[in-house]
């Protein structure tokens, strides 16, 4: 799990991005103060910060001179405004990223997940498998398709496992009996086709399982 610092004065974004990025092996700290921001970084660990632009005491610029003065943590600002100069003041300062608001929270846990893998390759999840609108946290076992969780059955999740650890290669029925075999006492071919077929209603609107015809099937969601 990453443990991100949120510096924004926005009562109501810290909490919608909590619940957002939890699920993608995120966990954000709020705060809404600069000088309380300041005090976690010196007194907790954290992989990232996401710092906005416009706040009370100082602006985010101070706010990320403070920080570069002592730390190298990758800093993301965030801000209503758009304007280039701001943008090349934010780099200039030190920071890793920009991302201008009203943004899409999708987007900036792909940004908190790249400059994470840039600094600190070990830090990322290896238990969480994340495939654009689906993610597969195999430490909890759970499932989720665009942030809503997903109840699977044994036999379900093992056969959605299976095939996402894998992707692109094919399966035919017999490889995924055998895979499966001891989940469930009575098993047969025609098993495997209502299986599937039960595991892609409930995946929806996601749809990584591909039909290989004349031979079985393949996981064809995209790795984030």
């Amino acid at each position: 799990m990453l443990n991100v610092l949120l510096i924004d004065d926005d009562q109501k974004l810290g909490p919608l991005l909590v619940d957002f990025c939890e699920p993608y092996g995120i966990q954000i700290t709020p705060v809404t103060l600069p000088s309380v921001g300041l005090e976690r970084l010196d007194s907790d660990s954290y992989d990232a910060v996401i710092l906005d632009v416009m706040l009370p005491e100082m602006d985010g610029f101070e706010v990320c001179r403070t920080i570069r003065q002592n730390s190298e943590i990758p800093i993301i600002m965030l801000t209503a405004r758009g304007e280039v100069t701001d943008r090349i003041v934010g780099l200039e300062l030190g920071a890793d990223d920009y991302l201008p608001k009203p943004f899409e929270p999708r987007e900036l846990v792909a940004r908190v997940h790249a400059i994470a893998k840039r600094q600190h390759p070990t830090a990322i999840n290896p238990q969480l498998m994340q495939f654009e609108d689906l993610v597969i946290d195999k430490s909890t076992r759970e499932v989720r398709v665009k942030e809503a969780l997903i109840t699977l059955t044994t036999m379900e999740y093992q056969l959605l496992l299976l095939l996402a650890e894998t992707p692109g290669k094919d399966y035919t029925r017999d490889d995924i009996l055998n895979h499966l075999k001891g989940t469930e006492t009575e098993l047969f071919s025609r098993s495997v086709d209502i299986l599937i077929s039960r595991l892609r209603t409930k995946l929806k609107p996601a749809a990584p399982i591909k039909t290989v015809y004349g031979s079985g099937y393949a996981f064809v969601g995209h790795a984030q």
